[in-house]
C-alpha cells in the first residue's frame, strides 16, 4: 500500500460548508493524518439529478487534499443511491421476505439484482474514475462502501429471476437440483424452474437447501456488482488498486473469502461491541480474520472508531488509552494502515452520535489530543509496514456451514457455529497464541494444529483436505456437531460425525442437547450437547459420568485427530487446548500473562516487532524468549524491536 502506515479516516465535507475545508486540512497534518476516504456517500450531490453531474466541488476538495500532501481513497458512492433513484426506479429498491417494498431514506437501498442499479452504479463509477484518473491525490479505489450491511438478501422478483439464473449455472439438471434440495419431503419436487422462488415467508419451515443456495446467491450477487465496479476501475486506471471494507468476523451474510479473492489489498471495518464481556478479544479475532482473508499479507482497517459508536443499545465511550491501544492492536495483528469512520463528527444525520477524530466539542478534548498522539506514534513506526505475523495453528471457518447451521430446524438453538469459533480463539487468545482462520479447501500448508470448533457443513474436498493435513502429521481437534452434512445441507448417513468417522476413529449414534451442564469423569464440565459415542479406535481420554467418551483421540498416518462430544466449559476447552497445543509443538512467542496479548510482526530479512499489549488495570511484566523482562504498565502497550 505504502512505505509508512496509512493513517486517517472517512471525509465527509459535503456535509459541512466549504470555509471548514480548509480548517479540517490544517487539523489533519497536525493529526498527521496521510490518508483520507471520499465521496463514500456522495452520489446525491454529484449526480443531484439523473444524467446530471456536478464535480466542480469534488474538484475543489480533491485538490485541496494534494496540495497539503494528503492522500485519497476515492470511493465509488453507489452504497447509497438518490432520491431520484428511488422515485424513478421503485421497482430496483429492495423488498424483503415478507414481501415489504423497503423505500428510500436510510442507505443501500436498491436490489443487488437489479439490472438498472448497476446501470446507474457503473454510469457514476465510471464519471468518478475518468475525472479523477490522473489526479496526484487518488491512491486507492474505496468502491462502494460495507457491501451487504443492510440488503445482502432480496426477495423480489427481479432477485427470484437472477436466483434461478444461477441455480441453472451451478446444477446440471433440474433433477440434480431437487435431489440436493430433497424436495421429496413435503411435496416440493419442482417441475419447472419458473416455479423456484427466493425462500420467502412460508407456513412453515423453508427448504433448507433452498435457504443455503439463497444465501450463497446473495452473497455471489454482491461479489458480482463490486468486481463489476472494479474492472471498469482498473479499465481507466490499471495501476491504481482497488478494495472495499469487508466487516470481517462481524457480518455474515457475505462470503468474505470469495469477496477478499477479489481484492487487491483486505480492508476491513471493526467495532467494539459493548456487551461483550472482553471485546479486546474480539477485536483480536475479527484482525486475525482480516489477516487471513489476506493470505498473511498485510491488511487495512478501513474504518473503527475514536470512541462511542451510535448503533447499540448502550454506546460505550472508549476510556483513556483505549484509542491507542485499539488502534496498535490491529497494528500488531497485521494492519499496514488505521483509519476511523469518521474525521469530523456528523452535525446531523443518523450518525450524529458516532465519535469522530474530531468530536463536537472540537480540538481542545481527549479524543483529538489522543488522535495527535497516535498520528505521532505511527508516523516513528514506517519500519513496520510490509511485516508479516506467522501463526502455527488455524480455525477452520465457513459461511456456507454458518448459513446452513442457521437454519431455525436444528436439534438445538444453543449451539452457535460463530461463537464457538470465537471461544476457541479466545482460549489460544488467553494461551498468548497467534492464530489464523482458514477455509476448509484452502492451503492448510505450515500449520501445526488446526482446530475445527464448529463445522456442521463441509465438502467432500474440505473433509478430505483436513484428513490429509492430519495425515501428513497435523494435530486436529475437532468440536461437537462437525462434519454432519455435505455441501447441501444433507445428512452423511452411516453415523455422525459423517465427514470425519475415520479421521476420528469415533461413530455417533445419537445427540443429545442439554438443558443445564454435564460433569465428566475428569471433574471437567460441559453443556449444551452431549453425544452418545463409541470408539472405532480412537483412544478415549475423558467420559461423562455414564462412561461414554466425551474426549477422545486417534492416531492417523503420521498425526492425530482428537474429538470432543460436548461444548466443555471455558475453563476445561483452555486444558484441551492446552494438551493440543503441546502435542503440536505451537508455543507462544512470549510466555503468557493473563490479560496481555503478545503478537509479532517479522520482515523476510529477520527485523522483528514484538507487541506487548496490557488490558489490564495492573502492570505486566512480559518475558521476550531470550531477551530481558520487559514491564508493560496497566493499559498501555510496549513495541519491542
Amino acid at each position: 500500500m505504502s512505505d509508512v502506515i496509512a493513517y486517517g479516516g472517512d471525509w465527509n465535507p459535503e456535509q459541512w460548508p466549504e470555509e471548514t475545508w480548509e480548517q479540517d486540512v490544517a487539523l489533519m497534518r497536525e493529526a498527521g493524518v496521510n490518508r483520507v476516504s471520499v465521496g463514500i456517500f456522495s452520489w446525491s450531490l454529484l449526480e443531484p439529478a439523473e444524467g446530471v453531474f456536478d464535480f466542480d466541488w469534488f474538484d475543489r476538495v480533491m485538490d485541496l487534499l494534494a496540495a497539503n500532501g494528503i492522500l485519497a481513497n476515492l470511493s465509488t458512492p453507489t452504497a447509497s443511491p438518490p432520491p431520484w433513484f428511488g422515485d424513478a426506479y421503485p421497482e430496483a429498491l429492495p423488498v424483503d421476505a415478507d414481501g415489504r417494498r423497503l423505500h428510500h431514506g436510510s442507505r443501500q437501498g436498491f436490489c443487488p439484482s437489479s439490472p438498472i442499479y448497476r446501470e446507474k452504479a457503473l454510469r457514476i463509477a465510471e464519471q468518478v474514475a475518468t475525472r479523477y484518473r490522473d489526479h496526484p491525490a487518488l491512491a486507492m479505489w474505496h468502491v462502494h462502501n460495507e457491501y451487504g450491511c443492510h440488503n445482502a438478501r432480496c426477495y423480489c422478483d427481479t432477485s427470484a429471476a437472477a436466483f434461478r439464473s444461477w441455480l441453472r449455472a451451478h446444477y446440471s439438471s433440474l433433477e440434480a437440483l431437487n435431489e440436493a434440495w430433497g424436495t421429496a419431503f413435503w411435496s416440493q419436487r419442482y417441475g419447472d424452474w419458473a416455479q423456484i422462488l427466493p425462500p420467502r415467508a412460508t407456513p412453515s419451515f423453508t427448504n433448507p437447501g433452498q435457504q443455503l443456495d439463497f444465501r450463497r446467491f446473495s452473497s455471489d450477487a454482491l461479489v458480482e456488482l463490486y468486481v463489476a465496479e472494479r474492472d471498469l476501475l482498473k479499465k481507466l486506471t490499471p495501476d491504481v488498486p482497488a478494495t472495499t471494507n469487508l466487516m470481517a468476523g462481524a457480518h455474515w451474510d457475505m462470503d468474505c473469502w470469495a469477496f477478499a479473492a477479489e481484492l487487491d489489498v483486505v480492508s476491513t471495518d471493526h467495532y467494539l461491541v459493548g456487551a461483550r464481556p472482553e471485546p479486546h478479544i474480539d477485536l483480536a479475532f475479527a484482525a486475525d480474520y482480516a489477516r487471513s482473508l489476506a493470505g498473511g499479507r498485510p491488511w487495512l482497517l478501513m474504518e473503527h472508531s475514536t470512541s462511542a459508536v451510535n448503533w447499540q443499545p448502550r454506546n460505550l465511550a472508549k476510556r483513556p488509552g483505549e484509542l491507542r491501544r485499539n488502534s496498535l492492536q490491529h497494528l500488531a495483528r497485521g494492519a499496514d494502515g488505521i483509519m476511523f469512520f469518521q474525521w469530523r463528527a456528523s452535525r446531523a444525520g443518523a450518525e450524529k452520535w458516532h465519535s469522530a477524530m474530531v468530536p463536537h466539542a472540537g480540538t481542545s478534548t481527549k479524543i483529538f489530543r489522543e488522535v495527535v498522539a497516535l498520528g505521532a506514534e505511527l508516523a516513528g513506526l514506517a519500519d513496520v509496514v510490509g511485516s508479516t505475523v506467522r501463526a502455527d495453528v488455524a480455525i477452520l471457518l465457513d459461511h456456507s456451514s454458518v448459513w446452513a447451521q442457521d437454519h431455525p430446524a436444528q436439534p438445538t438453538a444453543d449451539l452457535d457455529p460463530v461463537e464457538e469459533a470465537k471461544r476457541w480463539h479466545a482460549a489460544l487468545w488467553r494461551a498468548g497464541l497467534t492464530c489464523d482462520l482458514a477455509h476448509p479447501e484452502g492451503d492448510l500448508t505450515g500449520y501445526r494444529l488446526l482446530l475445527v470448533p464448529a463445522l456442521y457443513l463441509v465438502s467432500d474436498s474440505g473433509a478430505a483436505n483436513v484428513e490429509e493435513f492430519a495425515r501428513r502429521g497435523g494435530v486436529v481437534l475437532v468440536g461437537p456437531y462437525s462434519g454432519i452434512v455435505d455441501e447441501h445441507d444433507r445428512v452423511r448417513l452411516g453415523g455422525y460425525p459423517g465427514a470425519w468417522r475415520d479421521l476420528l476413529g469415533v461413530s455417533v449414534e445419537e445427540f443429545f442437547p442439554l438443558e443445564g451442564p454435564i460433569a465428566l469423569d475428569s471433574g471437567a464440565k460441559g453443556g449444551v450437547w452431549s453425544e452418545l459415542a463409541r470408539t472405532t479406535g480412537a483412544k478415549v481420554l475423558d467420559t461423562y459420568a455414564t462412561g461414554e467418551p466425551a474426549w477422545t483421540r486417534n492416531e492417523f498416518g503420521e498425526g492425530a485427530a482428537h474429538y470432543l462430544t460436548t461444548r466443555l466449559e471455558d475453563d476445561a476447552l483452555a486444558e484441551v487446548v492446552a494438551a493440543v497445543c503441546a502435542e503440536a509443538g505451537v508455543e507462544p512467542v512470549a510466555e503468557a500473562v493473563p490479560g496481555v496479548e503478545v503478537v509479532r510482526r517479522s520482515h523476510a530479512d529477520g527485523r522483528s516487532f514484538l507487541f506487548a499489549i496490557n488490558h489490564t488495570g495492573e502492570d505486566a511484566v512480559v518475558r521476550p524468549p531470550g531477551g530481558a523482562p520487559v514491564t508493560v504498565a496497566a493499559g498501555d502497550v510496549r513495541i519491542i524491536h
